[in-house]
């Protein structure tokens, strides 16, 4: 009886040892999950969090790509080769606006005999119009590109580009085109000029982490940077990324002040930029956020504004014309800078006008004007938060 108990006792003590050996395991693992935990939750308090906002066709992603190339790896070549049937999607679509404008202006325009395209080119175009409606695309052989040349390079189809603003003709339109032979090659990879020149309307949100004066150096930061659908069904996605923000770069495209928007052709591009403006501006959550507005575009807008005069747009219906070349390019950017300025001010209310506020003339494609950019955008939020810490 006596053996029994003992046996019993040493069992149990046996078990209670096990028991013991399992709790402090398990207790230590728990720890290192809560180490781990708390080591990524300081790390996250260092990373400076941007929000890329704007209307949609404002020039956004291209920016986006840009800071993929300039201060991460960039795009490798299963990345490039994803975006072969993008560019093919562009140039069809693009070539179906063409064509099916020049056939509305040659019913409509008083001017019409301008857009009046041969019988033989009809044919090619109607073909090429039934391919760009399609939801699947070929890929772009020699045969194809040829026939979409042929009919880029009709006067009709000209004349129609020549009033792209009245279309929804896209900016990637003469690159791609002007391209053609190349782009229609059977071992074709993009280059990362074609990517970024590539249109994708961004439906979501995506993200990338980048430091503009690199990961290991003390002095500099290390950014989130969000970017989110333009068009306006895409915006109420906005709304669950406005908090604890940095910064907002807020992209304006000002070349578009003769253009309508892509879902709502009643609406001027650039008015409706302004009242988004307006609108971000006033949201409770920013009222410490710096503001960076990117003037985007200035490439097509120096080569617009000579031609289109600012005054066919309604918020800058009070605009004069001063001078002729350069000069006059200059006076026509620092009149749209002073209303985007006038904006800020007039939407910004008494209490929160110490935020940052910084201008910056931008063209997304210019790889060396975006580096250039992102580092005095850089600089600028330091020095803020050097501010803050009481250091400055």
């Amino acid at each position: 009886m006596l053996i029994t108990v003992l046996e019993n006792m040493g069992l149990l003590c046996s078990k209670n040892r096990r028991f013991t050996e399992a709790d402090a395991e398990e207790n230590a693992q728990a720890a290192e999950i809560d180490r781990r935990i708390e080591q990524e939750r300081k790390a996250e308090k260092h990373i400076q969090k941007l929000l890329l906002l704007g209307a949609g066709e404002s020039g956004k992603s291209t920016i986006f790509k840009q800071i993929k190339l300039l201060f991460q790896t960039g795009f490798d070549e299963d990345e490039l080769k994803s975006y072969i049937s993008v560019i093919h999607a562009n140039i069809y679509q693009t070539i179906k606006i063409l064509y099916d404008g020049s056939k509305e202006f040659a019913q409509n325009d008083a001017d019409s005999s301008k857009y009046v395209l041969s019988n033989e080119i009809k044919v090619i175009g109607e073909k090429l119009s039934e391919i760009g409606s399609r939801l699947d695309y070929p890929r772009l052989n020699r045969e194809l590109a040829q026939e979409i040349e042929t009919l880029w390079k009709d006067s009709a189809i000209q004349e129609t580009y020549a009033h792209g603003n009245e279309l929804q003709v896209p900016d990637c339109t003469h690159y791609f085109m002007e391209n053609l032979q190349r782009l229609s090659d059977a071992n074709y990879i993009p280059t990362k000029e074609d990517v970024l020149y590539a249109r994708v309307r961004t439906t979501g949100v995506v993200e990338i982490q980048f430091s503009p004066v690199g990961e290991n150096k003390k002095s500099g930061e290390v950014y989130r940077l969000f970017d989110v659908g333009g068009q306006r069904n895409e915006r109420r996605k906005w709304i669950h990324l406005f908090e604890g923000v940095t910064a907002v770069i807020f992209c304006a495209a000002i070349s578009e002040y003769d253009q309508t928007l892509f879902e709502d052709e009643q609406k001027n591009r650039m008015v409706e930029t302004k009242e988004l403006f307006d609108w971000v501006l006033k949201q409770p959550c920013f009222e410490k956020t710096s503001f960076m507005l990117f003037l985007n575009k200035f490439d097509i807008f120096e080569n617009k504004v000579l031609k289109v005069p600012l005054n066919v747009c309604e918020w800058f219906k009070d605009y004069q014309p001063v001078s002729t070349g350069k000069q006059e390019i200059e006076h026509a950017y620092e009149f749209v800078k002073k209303k985007f300025e006038e904006l800020y001010f007039q939407s910004t209310a008494p209490d929160r006008v110490d935020r940052v506020f910084k201008i910056y003339r931008t063209t997304a494609l210019d790889q060396k004007l975006v580096k250039k950019t992102f580092k005095l955008v850089d600089e600028s939020l330091r020095r803020r938060n050097l501010f803050e810490a009481g250091l400055l």
